[in-house]
Parts: structure tokens; C-alpha cells; sequence
């Protein structure tokens, strides 16, 4: 199904400003990098199988332009975690402040499992990395995060 931009932003944006959000922890750059993503998508206008490969591409992108930000000399330190944040209710925000004390590479499995609800395998093809790898790292921020919330307790 070929759509128009106005329709694939539609349909993504909100999943790629969460994806962003949560990586960076920064609404402005969460922002810019939803806009560079679809001009990506817009520049190169690769052909896609599905729309779920749509989706995975588009999501790809901005976990690399994540990462590029945050390795970058100019990144700024993350602010304490988002006053706007589209977190439900405290407990919700509590959990996410939680998530973003994780490393970078267990934050973007538990996102991409938990909240957007892909498969091992399918976050595997996304993040460039084996199944198995994929299985021991959201074991490890599993492990980490139920660390850190009964620290507080």
C-alpha cells in the first residue's frame, strides 16, 4: 500500500517521538529527530515489502540518529526526566525516570518489546543484533530495573 507523506507521518509520528523520547530522555531533541527521520524517509523514499517493514525501517533510522546524537561531542546532559512526558499517571513517569537510568542498549529492547510490542526476533532484525543477544539483554534490564526500583524501597 503506497501512501501519501501526510499519512505515513500521520502514522508514525507518535510512535517515533516515544521511541525518541524514551532513548533520549529530551523533548527538543526527541522532536528533531522524529523531523530527520521523515526526511529520510522522504529523500530516499525506499520501497517497502509491508507496512511493518515501513514501520521497522522507519523506526531503525531513529535508533541511529539516537545513538549518533547521544555519541556526539555536542550532547548535552539528559534533564531529569520530562515533565511531558506521556506518562499516564506518576507511577507510570516513576517507571520511565526508572528506565532511563538503564543503559542505552537494554532501554531500546525493553521500548521496542514492551511498549511497541515486537518479537525478540523482530527487535533482532531491528537493532542489528542475534535473538539470543536480544533475549539476554531485556533479561538484563529486567534484572537491572527490578534493581533499581527496590533500591528506592
Amino acid at each position: 500500500m503506497v501512501r501519501s507523506a501526510e499519512e505515513t507521518v500521520t502514522a508514525y509520528e507518535r510512535l517515533l517521538y516515544r521511541t525518541a523520547l524514551n532513548l533520549t530522555g529530551c523533548v527538543q531533541d526527541a522532536e528533531d529527530l522524529v523531523q530527520e527521520t521523515f526526511l529520510r524517509w522522504l529523500t530516499k523514499r525506499p520501497a517497502f515489502e509491508s507496512d511493518e517493514h515501513e514501520k521497522a525501517w522507519l523506526l531503525r533510522v531513529i535508533i541511529n540518529l539516537s545513538r549518533n546524537l547521544m555519541n556526539s561531542a555536542a550532547y548535552r546532559k539528559r534533564s531529569d526526566l520530562l515533565e511531558d512526558y506521556p506518562a499516564a499517571d506518576p507511577e507510570e513517569k516513576h517507571l520511565m525516570e526508572e528506565i532511563m537510568r538503564l543503559p542505552e542498549d537494554h532501554r531500546i529492547v525493553i521500548h521496542l518489546y514492551y511498549y511497541i510490542g515486537y518479537s525478540t526476533k523482530e527487535i533482532a532484525a531491528i537493532v542489528g543484533a542475534s535473538e539470543g543477544t536480544v533475549r539476554s539483554r531485556l533479561t538484563r534490564a529486567r534484572r537491572k530495573l527490578k534493581d533499581l526500583l527496590e533500591e528506592e524501597e
